[in-house]
């Protein structure tokens, strides 16, 4: 079951317990899962954001976001090309059907 919670960055941690107030401000490099800190001296210093390699963290929206994009973005896509296609067979239907059996139609209670 995917449970949505913010992550905790550890890299974040880390960080301030090498360096305390000698930070000038910190980023998130997720392309390596570093925390990358500014230094008041103008050096940089990173830290890992995962304790260990193989631990599963909670699923956020962001993260499920970043994973499924594509099969979401389809998913829409799909979505919207139905309403498309339901609306032009609606406005086809009105325009070329008899308007005796357009008001068949409306007029039958279906339940």
């Amino acid at each position: 079951m995917i449970t949505l919670q913010r992550r905790q960055l550890v890299g974040h941690d880390i960080l301030l317990a090498r360096h305390g107030n000698h930070i000038s401000s910190m980023r998130v490099d997720r392309g390596n899962d570093r925390v990358v800190a500014l230094l008041d001296d103008g050096s940089l210093d990173s830290a890992p954001n995962l304790i260990a390699p193989g631990l599963q963290l909670p699923q956020t929206v962001r993260s499920v976001l970043r994973e499924d994009w594509k099969l979401l973005s389809a998913w829409a896509g799909m979505a919207a090309l139905m309403g498309v296609l339901m609306t032009g067979a609606a406005v086809a239907l009105g325009a070329t059907a008899d308007p005796a059996v357009i008001d068949a139609l409306t007029a039958y209670n279906a339940y």
